[in-house]
């Protein structure tokens, strides 16, 4: 295994990697001292620029010294500047303007050399395959540079070439990353140094799946047939006879990134609509698929003239289970909701504590840091926020980040910092919940309707007002039509699948006779504005019909509201 050679690794291993270096220390060592050496050079001049009194005179000075030296050190602290270059909340502005140049305005490699890679992976000259390729680059990112090409077939076209001896650059940036998290872990409180690795691990995997460009098509692929049917979503296709492991070439997206206000708006685009399409795509990519945009920063998104919103870049994916995604929607609901008992036992689920873990001194401490979550703006309640409450709640609870959710916590992150640079006061949550209470609502599968049912019911009762704040947050959504959503509904009701709620609801009808006139009112304007009488009126009478005797019977003399339209029962009944 002495013999083993970066640039041969095709799946990330960090077994095989240790072993590498193990032989070979000096490799290890000499890039770590660049790395320390390097950092402590720029937090020296910070430090004189303070005790010479220069700091506004040389901020612009320092940036550029930042973005030189991220860049120089490689694509592993190019991405660490990307994420950064999202989060306006985090990084000062003359910082940020300089970061967001390494989405897509890094220094590319030779043409000569780009060239070259095209022909060796295609197995064909540039000729053959391109009626034009542009003479340089018009995008390098950190893995790779883009090219504008068009096929001899007349398809305009984006040419993406990997960089040169990327593999041994990126296995040995690993290697020391995963050194740096074992020798710091047992220095830190159990939940914080628990799983360190492995999050390095999930790392350094989605890192050698982003290098492969084959992957990286079949995820694009797989990602447009997720979102095939939505027609605010654009995906590129791919060109599959033009690429290969180092070439990927897909269709060219006409767009401007997402942090481009100005362009957006002159573009006649409204900012506030393509936000709200990135929220909801992100969390149906979460909650609905599983399978998620681990890195979307916006040289990866971007607004198109027609008003849809383009994903490019798909290196960077994950998938998660069905279990992880219904759990996620119920610590959604149990937050909104404010049922933090609930929600603690969400957290055991997901792995943010152990099984064993006693939740009861935990519940208020989740109370205090995520009371006030709802209804805040992106700029006054953030990851920032939670991540800064959070880090004092993991000294004294059991918290840990299970390695799974680092790419899930870092996607949400940069999602997050896009909504910020377009409108910092833009209140994520009333695209969100909009978003989760319809998916409640309209309840296409099983799973979805038990959950409506544990926010509709507490204790066994029935939770009004809670049904009236689903109703009235999905409504918020343009989207949402309440009336197919009633007729579902209606039709779930006294369907064999819903005898689960029947029994529910006559017990929660007739037990200590709960249900008041007024109840019944309530019920009747959730839906009268969109919902004709008589047609209500007749679904109700075959929902009565389904139910036991005492529940009908519970029901009927109270529907004294309906007033006009109780005539036409005894016909309807025959």
């Amino acid at each position: 295994m002495g013999q083993y050679q970066p640039a041969l690794l095709k799946l990330y291993n960090p077994e095989a990697i240790a072993r590498y270096y193990s032989y070979r220390p000096w490799l290890a060592w000499g890039r770590l001292l660049r790395i320390i050496f390097s950092f402590a050079g720029f937090i020296l001049s910070l430090k004189w620029d303070e005790w010479q009194d220069k700091v506004e005179q040389n901020k612009g000075k320092r940036a550029i010294q930042l973005r030189e030296l991220l860049t120089r050190l490689g694509p592993t602290f190019i991405k660490v500047g990307q994420a950064l270059s999202t989060r306006p909340d985090l990084i000062r502005k003359d910082f940020l303007e300089e970061l967001i140049k390494l989405q897509d305005q890094l220094p590319p490699f030779d043409n000569a050399i780009a060239y070259k890679i095209i022909e060796t992976e295609l197995d064909r000259s540039i000729h053959e395959s391109f009626s034009e390729l542009s003479p340089n680059p018009v995008a390098a990112a950190s893995l790779g540079q883009v090219y504008r090409g068009r096929l001899i077939s007349g398809e305009e076209v984006a040419v993406k070439v990997q960089r040169p001896n990327l593999r041994p650059t990126l296995t040995r940036d690993l290697y020391l990353l995963r050194w740096g998290a074992s020798w710091v872990a047992p220095w830190l409180p159990l939940n914080l140094g628990h799983d360190l690795t492995l999050i390095v691990d999930e790392f350094g995997t989605k890192l050698f799946e982003e290098i492969d460009y084959i992957n990286e098509g079949r995820n694009a692929e797989k990602f447009a047939s997720n979102f095939r049917n939505d027609p605010q979503v654009k995906v590129p296709g791919i060109y599959w006879r033009y690429t290969n492991t180092h070439v990927l070439t897909l269709e060219w997206i006409d767009g401007f990134k997402l942090t481009d206000t100005k362009r957006i708006q002159e573009a006649g685009l409204d900012p506030e609509a393509i936000i709200q399409i990135g929220v909801t795509s992100g969390l149906q990519q979460l909650l609905e698929h599983g399978f998620f945009h681990a890195d979307p920063h916006p040289g990866n998104l971007f607004a198109v003239p027609d008003g849809r919103m383009a994903y490019i870049d798909f290196g960077m994916m994950d998938q998660l289970e069905e279990t992880t995604k219904e759990t996620l929607v119920d610590a959604l609901v149990h937050l909104v909701n404010k049922d933090y008992t609930d929600l603690a036992e969400d957290f055991v689920k997901l792995g943010f504590l152990t099984p064993d873990t006693n939740i009861c001194p935990i519940v208020p401490a989740l109370e205090a840091v995520l009371g006030n979550a709802i209804g805040k703006n992106v700029k006054d309640f953030n990851f920032k926020t939670i991540t800064d409450e959070f880090s004092e709640l993991m000294y004294e609870y059991p918290f840990r980040v299970p390695a799974k959710f680092a790419l899930i916590i870092r996607s949400l992150v940069t999602q997050e910092g896009i909504a910020l640079s377009l409108n910092p006061n833009f209140k994520i949550v009333e695209v969100g919940y909009p978003y989760i209470a319809r998916r409640l609502l309209t309840g296409e599968s099983p799973e979805l309707r038990r959950r409506l049912l544990n926010v509709l019911f507490k204790d066994g009762k029935f939770q009004w007002q809670r049904l009236e704040n689903l109703i009235a947050i999905a409504r918020t959504d343009n989207n949402f039509d309440v009336l197919p959503t009633a007729q579902m509904g209606f039709q779930y009701l006294i369907s064999e699948e819903g005898k689960f709620l029947r029994r529910q609801l006559v017990l929660a009808l007739t037990e200590d006779d709960r249900l008041h006139t007024e109840d019944v009112q309530r019920l009747w304007n959730l839906v009268k504005d969109d919902i004709k009488p008589d047609r209500l009126l007749n679904v109700a009478i075959g929902i009565l019909t389904n139910l036991s005797r005492e529940g009908a019977a519970a029901i009927l003399p109270k529907a004294t509201f309906l007033g006009p339209f109780a005539g036409n029962q005894s016909t309807n009944k025959k």
